[in-house]
């Protein structure tokens, strides 16, 4: 029977496009009363007001939207009785109350939730009988007089809410913007296919838009379903100008994921994980499937065992398959197990270059529905196909796991930085020292967690590949993406790469039609940027980066002094502190027989590596026009450097042997080592073990020079204290200098073989001998070559055997792939907030301590709670292998997690190594030795740290082992952007000082206790908001509370991502 004191207004409006022929709204107010036992909306204390707004399609179905800042959608069928009617419509009402998580509703709709809790719920075709409140019931949820929001009363009746979803949830079938599906014609007659039209919603402010974010407008509004992605976040998008300064949260639903085998393998443990958990707890396992495409690529297990060898490809390959037979079977079962999931064996090459060269779309054509290609990848530096126009960011893990599924990412709208360029390169400046120049300015100027875009007249001549560099270390700058849009030069690459012309031509259409292509011949619509910057080409000048950090750019003219002044400064990034008498100390040695010395910044590690620079021919055939010049003068290096060449794809060997240039790299002791990431994540091998003794006991500054774009402290080696990134031609030029202490304006580099002294402008190559190499020995048809056999290629991987199981076997006494704990007891009910009370500090940081220093990363020192592990489960010290080889094996990796020999902790009182205090004994213990002992006692920990805390690669165990060592909160001046949405992604709570505040100014030893007055219910938090903290010793300070988005604190209150994706999809699919 209808309410009498609920009154009702109908308004009715017309949509503007799409199929909807009308909306209607209905806003329902309900009495404001006293509650008594007997009402039936128990609890009602307030006046409130709902709008359900139904849409009424041509074919006379109904959808009923529910108020929800999700603004999750309901599907009832339309009933002509009038009863039934009304009963769905409350329904609907009810359907807000209990879905509309984010929502901060008041306490009048736990009364309609303890209603509902009690009502009888027949099939969804008919109508749904009331029955009076049961007190069982009822007492799931808690007084109206409490407190807590009605979004923590809901919450705590689980039951009530899957029994409504399951019957009512389904999302609104038809994408409201089909209105401008618009076709896409062939230049010769017929269609490309249908695309929703940008221009055809006749907006002005899309003009003005950047390039990048028109991206996630059409992702936006392609998906637009009013349930995952809304009406509201398109207008948020096209209204970027005013929206993105406000911070506005936006999902975005990206069209692919990649990944590679060091993150992958965790990955695909923890789909392998949640189909078991999906089984436990009664539901279809084959739901855990990705719903589009991912692809990884095996690239981070090579290692550099074997260098300055013909052989050394072969061997290499060996050892790795030795080493990871059980990880790439595992593999090899998920590629099986899994649809939408192709994995590219070892041996091809390096992820972000097989990417750019062979997995990238540019534009996808999916069922005869055009759109920009776009994705995520478990590797930070997936930003590198944004050099081809292909908007991609690297993700933690965890995050890329939930969008296989189908999550939409959510995400703060970014502000966009536009970067003009200017003007050409100089003779002789190579994309390395422009890439070392942008990243430099781009840290100067603050972009962390916007989006940077390139443009201008410097762009005309700019190539592809120079393009992919500076977008590759995107991460390096601190964005989430360096976008160069796409325009004539993008389009040659793409024909270049062996992409058909058919495929070309739909791309170039379809950019054209969309607003999404630059013709730098005709005038641009003036585009509107957050913040401008502008670099003349011509300016950039040859520069190296170091010794710990990549933006710590050095001239190269100045570099002789740098490193003088890095002797002489106390320990930093910019300082090693040794005595002024010990800077010249020469250390004797005996190599292979033959007398040897080193000395301070002798060069040690000499590496060609990294996809920042292989995917650039124009300085991997410098390179090797450097060493044909060097060798023509019978220049030669020192037999202790270890030297090495790992292209990033079989194209690169290809056209260093057309161009017959490789022998002459061969000669000097760069032969190919391997296809993958090498010395640049730290899969460099072990150094010659003379040299490494005259290093390591006498206190050396040894230097290793890498093509790579990452040398924070203890990555590359752990006996290389100084590492330098440098052009590939440059890494040859420091290797035949021997040493980087060296003005290569003024100092020769060797000798010839005529006596005559060699100096570095002799052997450097001009621009143009570059470009005519390139020109004759890059040619399409090495890259159809290369890529028409890649998954089939390796006869070691076609070798695997593996069952074709679509739930894995876990074995119990691997050391590789291990069952992880994250679902150990998983309820459908979410834990929520974990109250953090008298925690100890388990370590206390300074400033940038990165992803390396946290994660597991590396070889596996013997004397390590992981080798004791590994010890303790027979594996023999040879056979360690590193960590991020282990990355499916929690118990090591947890073991493994702040591992790091630089290790920095302040409670060692300048003592540096992966040791901390275990602050109720006093006594020094191993990291996790401590986190143990603190779990078993049943304390809490936190993390102090500074700024840029989780800088680096995305790793995803930076905070999934945190997490198994129990700490429940990091405390920071500021956060790396994905490592911070790992920790939420993990339920860790990520905690910032207030601005001027740190641990040092506030007077925090790290030897008190924190309590962390968080709410107790996630309902009463909101994003951004302060929190008091207050230790055992009287000490308080406020922090903001670095949940970002509403999206955040739903996987905070279930314990993480992973378990709210299961809980929903069983939720989804009951």
């Amino acid at each position: 029977m209808r309410n009498p004191n609920c009154s009702k207004k109908k308004i009715k409006r017309f949509t503007p496009h799409g199929p909807l022929a009308r909306i209607e709204q209905t806003i329902t107010y309900l009495p404001l009363e006293k509650p008594t036992p007997k009402n039936t909306l128990e609890g009602c204390a307030l006046t409130q007001r709902f709008t359900t707004t139904r849409l009424l399609s041509p074919s006379n179905k109904i959808f009923y939207f529910p108020p929800s800042p999700l603004s999750l959608a309901y599907s009832l069928p339309f009933s002509a009785s009038p009863a039934a009617h009304h009963r769905k419509k409350k329904m609907t009402l009810f359907a807000a109350a209990l879905t509309g998580t984010r929502s901060r509703i008041s306490a009048s709709l736990s009364a309609a939730a303890s209603y509902s809790a009690c009502a009888s719920l027949s099939p969804l075709t008919s109508s749904i009988s009331g029955s009076p409140p049961c007190s069982t019931a009822a007492r799931n949820f808690h007084d109206w007089r409490s407190p807590l929001s009605h979004r923590a009363a809901i919450r705590s009746s689980t039951v009530v809410a899957d029994r409504f979803e399951r019957r009512f949830a389904t999302a609104a079938s038809r994408n409201s913007y089909e209105g401008i599906l618009t076709p896409l014609a062939k230049p010769g007659g017929g269609e490309f296919g249908k695309y929703y039209s940008l221009p055809a919603l006749d907006d002005p402010r899309i003009d003005r838009l950047p390039f990048s974010v028109r991206i996630l407008l059409e992702s936006a509004i392609r998906n637009c379903d009013e349930f995952q992605v809304t009406g509201k976040d398109v207008e948020k998008i096209i209204d970027w100008e005013n929206s993105a300064p406000k911070q506005v949260e936006i999902p975005f639903k990206p069209a692919r994921v990649l990944l590679q085998d060091f993150t992958g393998v965790p990955a695909v443990v923890d789909l392998a994980c949640m189909r078991d958990a999906m089984n436990k707890l009664g539901s279809d396992s084959n739901k855990i499937n990705p719903l589009v495409p991912v692809d990884l690529v095996i690239d981070h297990s090579v290692q550099v065992d074997v260098a300055r060898s013909e052989n050394a490809v072969q061997e290499n390959m060996v050892l790795e398959f030795q080493r990871n037979k059980e990880r790439f079977a595992f593999l090899k079962w998920g590629s099986n197990a899994f649809r939408n999931m192709l994995v590219v064996p070892p041996g091809s090459g390096i992820v972000h270059q097989v990417n750019l060269e062979y997995l990238a779309r540019v534009v996808f054509n999916n069922g005869g529905i055009l759109y920009p290609d776009s994705v995520v990848g478990t590797d930070s530096h997936t930003t590198m196909i944004d050099g081809l126009g292909v908007a991609g960011w690297g993700v933690g893990g965890i995050e890329a796991e939930a969008a296989m599924l189908g999550q939409p990412m959510s995400m703060v709208l970014p502000g966009v930085v536009g970067f003009k360029l200017s003007g050409k390169l100089r003779n002789g400046v190579t994309a390395t020292d422009l890439v070392l120049t942008v990243t430099q300015m781009l840290r100067k100027h603050g972009v962390v967690g916007k989006f940077v875009e390139f443009y201008g007249e410097g762009m005309r001549e700019l190539p592809l590949a120079d393009r992919a560099t500076i977008a590759n270390m995107s991460p390096e700058y601190g964005a989430t993406m360096g976008f160069f849009p796409v325009d004539h030069v993008a389009l040659q690459y793409l024909k270049l790469s062996g992409r058909s012309d058919e495929t070309v031509a739909m791309i170039e259409s379809y950019l054209r039609a969309n607003k999404m292509f630059v013709d730098h011949s005709q005038a641009e619509v003036e585009r509107v940027y957050s913040s401008y910057l502008e670099l003349n080409l011509e300016e950039v000048e040859p520069c190296i980066a170091g010794p710990k950090r990549p933006h710590d750019r050095v001239p190269l003219k100045e570099m002789k002094a740098d490193w003088q002044s890095c002797l002489d400064s106390k320990v930093g990034f910019k300082g090693f502190a040794i005595p002024h008498e010990s800077q010249k100390k020469v250390v004797d040695f005996t190599f292979k027989g033959e007398p040897a010395q080193i000395k301070h910044g002798d060069v040690v590690i000499a590496a060609i590596t990294s996809c920042t620079n292989t995917s650039n021919p124009s300085v991997m055939l410098g390179a090797a026009l450097v060493a044909k010049k060097a060798c023509d003068l019978g220049l030669e290096v020192k037999p202790w450097i270890k030297t090495s060449l790992a292209p990033g794809s079989g194209v690169v060997t290809k056209y260093l042997e057309k161009s017959g240039l490789q022998r002459y790299l061969n000669q000097l002791g760069f032969h190919i080592v391997g296809y993958g990431c090498t010395t640049c994540i730290g899969n460099s091998g072990d150094i010659d073990e003379a040299v490494a003794s005259a290093v390591s006991q006498n206190d050396i500054v040894a230097a290793a020079v890498l093509s790579g774009n990452r040398n924070f402290e203890g990555r590359v080696h752990p006996y290389t204290r100084a590492n330098y990134l440098a052009s590939p031609p440059l890494v040859v030029a420091y290797a035949l200098a021997g040493t980087v202490d060296i003005d290569f304006d003024k100092e020769p580099i060797g000798t010839s073989k005529d006596g005559k002294k060699v100096y570095f402008k002799d052997i450097w190559p001009t621009s143009e001998e570059i470009a005519n190499v390139v020109q004759s020995s890059v040619l399409p048809d090495m890259f159809k070559a290369t890529y028409e056999t890649i998954t089939t290629e390796n006869p070691m991987w076609n070798q695997l055997q593996v069952p074709p199981t679509s739930l894995y076997t876990w074995d119990a006494s691997s050391t590789y792939i291990h069952d992880p704990p994250y679902f150990k007891n998983m309820t459908m009910s979410p834990p929520g907030p974990h109250p953090v009370k008298d925690a100890y500090c388990l370590l206390s940081f300074g400033d940038s301590i990165t992803t390396d220093h946290i994660s597991p990363a590396g070889s596996i020192h013997k004397d390590s709670p992981a080798a004791k592990y590994l010890v303790e489960h027979g594996v023999e010290r040879k056979d360690f292998n590193s960590y991020g080889s282990r990355r499916g094996n929690d118990e090591v990796m947890a073991r493994g997690t702040f591992a790091n020999i630089r290790l920095v902790n302040k409670l060692l009182k300048g003592e540096v190594g992966p040791k901390t205090i275990h602050i109720p004994s006093g006594e020094k213990l191993s990291v996790f030795d401590a986190a143990m002992q603190y779990r078993a006692d049943g304390h809490d920990t936190v993390i102090l740290a500074g700024a840029e805390y989780g800088s680096g690669s995305s790793r995803d165990w930076a905070a999934k082992g945190p997490m198994l060592l129990g700490v429940k909160a990091v405390i920071a001046k500021s956060f790396e952007r994905i490592h911070r949405s790992n920790l939420v992604g993990m339920g860790i709570i990520p905690l910032c000082f207030k601005s001027g505040e740190d641990s040092e100014t506030l007077g925090l030893t790290g030897h008190e206790r924190f309590t962390i007055h968080l709410p107790i219910s996630a309902a009463d938090i909101k994003p951004g908001q302060d929190v008091p903290i207050t230790t055992d010793n009287g000490k308080s300070f406020t922090c903001t509370v670095r949940f970002d988005t509403e999206v955040e604190l739903a996987y905070y209150n279930h314990g993480g991502i992973l378990p709210f994706v299961i809980r929903n999809l069983i939720s989804a699919n009951q």
